[in-house]
């Protein structure tokens, strides 16, 4: 009778014994954490390698976000890409490869989804849906219709991940009807904010936690609404999380009608991690009940051995191709050699490398006027062959051409504010000395008009004698088209502050931006305008003498004494503490009487 009921105890101990587990799992689950981790505009970017340089580039990449991604994922984790994704850095290569690199990669790290940027119609739609179709998991495009309503891609997925269901909404800017108007004639491309509305409306009820991954920017492009992503956050306060992209800029995390916001720099650079913590309620659903977002350098991570592994073909193609000779130079070099050591001849004179920079930009866009700076001292390019990877001797960096409509009064601005690069002359100066306040990268030279910058006179009034390339006056209420980089666009031309005063001067109407972005940013442009326009013989632009520094009136004699003296070593240009900046103060007269 007691062994009996000690057997009776001893099962209901081990009936409890073998419940509690699953009790605790059930309590558990009672709060869980969502892991969201997004990259964007990565261009190509898929191994640690600009091929456009031909060389290395551990800034950021796939391969590299694919380390952070293992490193981090969990069982509660989605992965996902929101775009701009198959073009830049050589990845036209390989639009034809059964799977593309790009996608190869996003599929060896296991990405959930893959959101279509606005370059991925710059090869037409059926390309974009074949390499889409080598995707493993799911590609959204939930605003793109064919003829028939049939879209190009899914609205939205539904995840289950730790019991809780997440949805995730896909859509593009639907800008791209402006820059791939021909791509997209038997399409219809909707509102993205109304097309989120509806299917909002037909999953909310089916979801815990709904994301919006969108191409957009922040802020709505050429005054269309419903293109930024702050327009759907406003519209939509259902969401929980918006993903944007496009604007290449590291958003951390912002938080617009209770929407959070994250956004990704470009080229694989950052990689965008968003923690999601519910809760359930008295009801037994789910509730948001915290939402934290940070931004991880991908610089700080090695490449991952697997996703190496499987890009090794495509790497090795790309190398390859930037050794091809794409025609010959001739008439060069395109930048002088330097008066003196440390002083960079290019920023004091017309040269023919900027020139060609400027033809480029000009004959791209239409332009009346381009302008563009010397990014680099020693860039140049001398008589001989031309392969793919020395267009970067030319222009190195990544930048993309913008077209706007621009005032003269506005292009004086502009043209003023660049000016700024020069130190004012003063007498007893000996050489011409740069702005320390103001980086090289930041000061342009213009062609499609002649123009002198007066150094004695203080910045904003050094402009002199500007006119139109034929010599007729440019008036300040003339409308001009002008070519520029992305970065001078975004940075100084489309904001106030900088080179524009609020309430006091419009800013300029941005007509396009990334003109022919099938072909990449201007680097690429350049190397098809000497292949295609050029038949790949360059001859190097003959100088104009459209531009030149005036005010300074200095004794030759004793400039030329300045000039023998620093070559030799025995008096030193002056920089900067931090010593970016060169050149930061003149040689002058006092300079030479302490020498012995």
């Amino acid at each position: 009778m007691i062994k009996k009921r000690l057997t009776i105890l001893a099962a209901a101990m081990l009936a409890i014994s073998m419940s509690f587990p699953a009790v605790m799992a059930e309590e558990a689950q009672e709060t869980v954490d969502i892991q969201l981790l997004a990259s964007s505009d990565v261009h190509g970017k898929m191994c640690p390698y600009d091929y456009a340089l031909d060389e290395e580039s551990p800034s950021g990449s796939l391969a590299q976000i694919g380390t952070i991604i293992k490193e981090l994922r969990n069982d509660n984790t989605i992965v996902i890409d929101t775009g701009d994704t198959i073009q830049g850095n050589s990845a036209d290569l390989f639009l034809e490869d059964e799977v593309h690199p790009m996608i190869l990669g996003m599929n060896t790290i296991g990405y959930d989804v893959w959101v279509a940027g606005n370059h991925e119609f710059n090869y037409g739609v059926d390309t974009l849906e074949k390499v889409a179709a080598g995707f493993d998991n799911t590609f959204l495009c939930g605003n793109v219709f064919d003829s028939e309503g049939n879209g190009i891609g899914a609205g939205y997925e539904i995840f289950e991940k730790g019991g809780v269901k997440v949805g995730v909404i896909g859509m593009v800017t639907p800008n791209i009807t402006r820059w791939d108007a021909v791509n997209l004639e038997n399409y219809t491309v909707e509102d993205p904010v109304e097309k989120t509305k509806e299917i909002i409306a037909e999953i909310q009820d089916d979801v815990d936690i709904l994301v919006a991954a969108e191409h957009m920017g922040e802020e709505n492009e050429y005054g269309v609404a419903d293109s930024g992503v702050n327009d759907l956050a406003n519209a939509c306060p259902e969401l929980d999380v918006i993903i944007a992209a496009h604007e290449h800029k590291q958003v951390e995390g912002t938080e617009v009608n209770g929407v959070l916001i994250v956004e990704n720099d470009d080229l694989g650079e950052t990689l965008a991690k968003v923690d999601i913590t519910v809760e359930k309620d008295e009801n037994g659903d789910y509730q948001v009940v915290n939402k934290t977002s940070e931004s991880i350098a991908v610089a700080d991570y090695e490449a991952d051995a697997d996703v190496m592994a499987a890009l090794a073909d495509a790497d090795a193609r790309a190398k390859e191709d930037a050794q091809t000779v794409i025609g010959t130079l001739t008439g060069g070099p395109l930048a002088p050699a330097n008066e003196i050591e440390g002083i960079p001849q290019a920023r004091l004179q017309e040269t023919a490398l900027i020139d060609l920079i400027n033809e480029v930009q000009m004959y791209y866009t239409g332009a009346d006027v381009s302008g563009s700076a010397l990014f680099i001292d020693d860039a140049n390019l001398d008589d001989g062959e031309i392969k793919k990877c020395d267009v970067a001797l030319i222009y190195k960096y990544t930048n993309t051409l913008y077209k706007m409509e621009m005032t003269g009064a506005q292009l004086k601005k502009w043209m003023e504010w660049t000016a700024t690069y020069y130190n004012t002359y003063k007498e007893g100066d000996l050489t011409i000395s740069f702005n320390p306040d103001m980086r090289g990268y930041n000061y342009d030279m213009f062609s499609g008009v002649n123009y002198e910058i007066n150094i004695s006179k203080e910045p904003g009034q050094r402009i002199e004698n500007l006119t139109r390339s034929d010599g007729t006056e440019l008036k300040d209420d003339d409308v001009l088209i002008v070519a520029m980089n992305n970065y001078r666009a975004s940075s100084q031309l489309l904001t106030y502050g900088t080179v524009y005063e609020e309430g006091v001067d419009e800013l300029p109407k941005l007509l396009e931006i990334d003109v022919r972005g099938e072909l990449g940013g201007v680097r690429e442009l350049i190397a098809d305008y000497i292949m295609n326009v050029k038949g790949g013989e360059l001859e190097a632009p003959a100088l104009t003498g459209n531009w030149k520094i005036t005010g300074y009136d200095w004794d030759e004699d004793l400039h030329a004494q300045a000039v023998e003296l620093v070559n030799n070593g025995t008096l030193a240009l002056k920089s900067s503490e931090s010593g970016r900046e060169i050149n930061v103060a003149p040689i002058t007269v006092e300079d030479l009487e302490g020498v012995e």
